[in-house]
């Protein structure tokens, strides 16, 4: 059977996902990220479908991580492609979170870099819940959620991206991310597949 059969196989799957054992991760839906322009989903459908996601597992018991990005540094490692230069200061409101994601109960985390993990001590209060899974969303598509991703995996958690929950630079940026890269390390779903979910 070929990886495209298999594949195919395994979409058309319903997952069971226990939400005792499950968490919700968001990733950089702050008020100056989802005002960039974003693609191929806008940042007010992002911000609806994370909604849409994050009230479900709520529902059933699950928690909820809303990761935000500090202010960016202007020093990294050498690349060939740098972004366009960083301002002296973000402007007022840049980090908060969108309105209406996030409640008292959530889980908040700080990030500094693209990924939520690796300078965060987010792996050990989602195992002290007994997480072993994350639903993933968040902007952009192949920066902050495909790190985590990668992240995730090797502090030992299995991965779903809800797919219509993310966006990118580009509609290319997320395509590639979503068809060729995440379906190799996650399982990749739409919000109306996991709120349809069994449990």
């Amino acid at each position: 059977m070929s990886y495209n059969m298999v594949r195919q196989s395994e979409l058309t799957a319903t997952l069971d996902l226990d939400p005792q054992a499950t968490a919700v991760v968001l990733i950089d839906l702050q008020e100056g990220v989802l005002g960039m322009p974003l693609e191929p989903h806008s940042g007010e459908e992002v911000l609806a479908s994370a909604r849409a996601l994050a009230s479900h597992f709520r529902g059933r018991g699950a928690p909820v991580v809303i990761v935000t990005v500090a202010f960016p540094s202007a020093d990294g490692p050498p690349v060939d492609a740098p972004g366009p230069p960083m301002p002296d200061a973000m402007p007022a409101g840049w980090d908060q979170v969108a309105d209406g994601l996030a409640e008292d109960d959530d889980i908040r985390v700080v990030k500094q870099g693209w990924g939520a993990f690796a300078s965060t001590d987010l792996a050990a209060r989602l195992k002290e819940r007994g997480v072993d899974t994350i639903v993933l969303g968040g902007v952009a598509t192949n920066f902050g959620v495909e790190q985590t991703a990668r992240e995730a995996i090797a502090s030992g958690f299995a991965v779903v991206v809800a797919s219509d929950a993310a966006s990118s630079v580009s509609a290319d940026h997320h395509e590639f991310a979503v068809q060729q890269v995440l379906p190799l390390i996650s399982r990749v779903r739409t919000v109306a597949e996991l709120v349809s979910a069994r449990r």
